[in-house]
């Protein structure tokens, strides 16, 4: 698919297993950031129609990164990976502006249920799913 997704976790294997959860829905265009900083800068160049976004990373939080992220793109479609140990986090994050949260360690096929929901529109918001879509294969 053409549609641009950002994965952004300080963990490279978090990463790799979230590319092959997006890989087996048929994306690939995946780009990849290690913190907030990163993720920012990557999310206003390129505009993804999705940010799988970790919470705690080092030199800037992921909920610093949504706030700018929301702040740049009122509408982007950002999901929110935490810790169970993290639900006020999460609480916060929907409330700012992400559209779900899966919580660590997830399942492969959990995450790929939350994608498909976020990107056919099931997610509670009305806007434009930034011409992607995506089914479990």
């Amino acid at each position: 698919m053409i549609c641009k997704v950002l994965v952004v976790d300080d963990a490279s294997f978090i990463r790799m297993m979230i590319r092959q959860v997006l890989t087996r829905l048929g994306y690939t265009n995946i780009l990849e950031a290690k913190n907030g900083f990163e993720a920012i800068e990557i999310y206003k160049a390129n505009t993804p129609a999705l940010t799988i976004l970790d919470i705690t990373m080092p030199e800037l939080d992921g909920l610093s990164a949504l706030i700018e992220i929301i702040a740049f793109d009122p509408k982007a479609k950002v999901i929110m990976c935490s810790a169970a140990s993290q639900e006020t986090s999460v609480r916060e994050a929907l409330e700012i502006g992400a559209v779900a949260f899966v919580t660590k360690p997830f399942h492969p096929d959990k995450l790929g249920k939350v994608i498909v929901k976020v990107l056919t529109g099931n997610n509670g918001r009305n806007d434009n799913n930034g011409g992607c879509s995506a089914t479990l294969k």
